[in-house]
């Protein structure tokens, strides 16, 4: 079939690839000037599958409340976009009850396993490199009910196959020396062996290469004006002095799949969510972390990429706007140091790079893949905090849809369709 991707991050490059290996005739759209050049940019750069929990926790939505107006605060609802967030704040509100949010922590959980080992199988067929590693991951606590929280869920996602150990303060330095430096904050780790880190932009960028040599096009700086639908069925998309036709259409836009999946009469209940990142060169401070590690309580986490250090952390809630707030991308460099303090004397060293990008959240959680209530047009969005980790095994299933074939995964729980019933 010849289908067009909207989308050339890494959702839309990943869904290009398997696509292509098919044996489809394949075109990706993009409005930027390379593969990557969003929320795919600078990310925290870690593969979790240890980290899958949606993130309307019961009572988390009282806290962000809490938190309104606080600059410096882990999660900040910006106050003008109450009005804007009635509808999918009640429906993130709604889906904080205990047994949904642990329902779809296990969607997540299944999804997370399932797209790590379609990267690791991609990995080794291709021989594709960026910046990864695989030493898992590392979460770090300084008190005890916190960590008795994340321990209950990681128990709750072990039969899915998200393999962790829970271990003490002397364990968790001993399995990262690094963290001698905060030996007095930690009261124990709980670690992820089978999680990875990895640049999501590098890792973008060459396999869209990859996907070039297998005969996909891509076409960027254009802008998809209209997705046109006629009796029930997608027939084109229009951009710029042109109208493209095809056998199908596969929506991967990231933020802009709400706008696009509008243009051809669907809701998509999704919501950006702007994070932030530092990077550092680790060029000149001799304490980094081998394994890359989430501070529980600061909300941040700290990645070794390479010969750079990526930090990444916050939530905020400002619609689509990505303008960089100095004093929030200061948290995110100061909640590290707090961990590392010679990170913090090694970054005035330096010149650190700041970046945001918006999260497309669904209000439940999962994100939402495979056929759309039109005929022809498929759906690959809304990943959330986990667009990265999830890549691989989104587009795969998504790909399987396409081609007619079973998916590996059950949809449901990560369809359209939940959000009718």
């Amino acid at each position: 079939m010849r289908i067009i991707v909207i989308g050339a991050g890494v959702l839309g490059v990943t869904t290009a690839w398997y696509l292509a290996r098919d044996g489809h005739e394949v075109t990706v759209l993009d409005q930027a000037a390379r593969p990557g050049e969003e929320t795919s940019f600078a990310n925290g750069g870690l593969l979790h599958a240890s980290h899958a929990e949606p993130w309307n926790a019961p009572g988390v939505v009282w806290q962000l409340l809490r938190w309104i107006g606080r600059e410096d605060s882990p999660l900040l609802l910006r106050p003008g976009q109450i009005p804007r967030l009635v509808g999918w704040g009640l429906g993130f509100l709604r889906n904080s009850t205990t047994a949904r949010f642990e329902r779809h922590t296990a969607v997540n959980a299944a999804l997370a396993v399932y797209s790590l080992q379609q990267l690791q199988e991609l990995r080794r067929s291709t021989g594709i490199h960026y910046d990864e590693a695989q030493h898992g991951i590392l979460k770090i606590f300084h008190d005890q009910q916190a960590m008795d929280g994340t321990r209950h869920s990681s128990d709750l996602m072990a039969p899915l196959g998200v393999r962790h150990s829970v271990l003490d303060s002397r364990q968790t330095i001993a399995l990262e020396p690094s963290l001698e430096e905060s030996r007095e904050q930690i009261i124990g780790g709980i670690y992820y062996p089978d999680d990875e880190s990895g640049d999501a932009r590098l890792f973008t960028e060459r396999l869209a290469a990859l996907a070039e040599h297998e005969g996909v096009g891509f076409r960027f700086g254009t802008t998809v004006k209209n997705v046109e639908v006629r009796n029930g069925r997608w027939r084109s998309v229009e951009i710029e002095h042109e109208r493209l036709e095809a056998d199908a259409c596969v929506i991967a836009a990231g933020n802009g799949a709400k706008a696009l999946a509008a243009q051809a009469g669907m809701r998509l209940p999704i919501y950006p969510v702007k994070g932030y990142s530092v990077t550092l060169p680790l060029q000149g401070w001799r304490n980094p972390p081998t394994i890359p590690l989430i501070d529980d309580a600061r909300k941040v986490v700290i990645t070794l990429l390479g010969d750079r250090i990526r930090l990444a952390g916050t939530a905020e809630f400002a619609g689509y706007d990505t303008s960089l707030h100095t004093r929030r991308a200061a948290t995110v460099l100061r909640q590290a140091a707090s961990v590392y303090p010679s990170l913090g004397a090694h970054a005035e060293q330096c010149e650190p790079a700041y970046w945001t990008g918006l999260r497309p959240m669904t209000m439940d959680g999962p994100p939402i893949l495979g056929p759309s209530p039109v005929d022809g047009l498929y759906l690959n969005a809304g990943p959330g905090h986990l667009g990265w980790t999830f890549a691989c095994g989104c587009s795969r299933i998504v790909a399987d849809v396409v081609g007619g074939r079973e998916p590996a995964l059950n949809l449901d729980g990560m369809n359209l369709q939940r959000f009718r019933r």
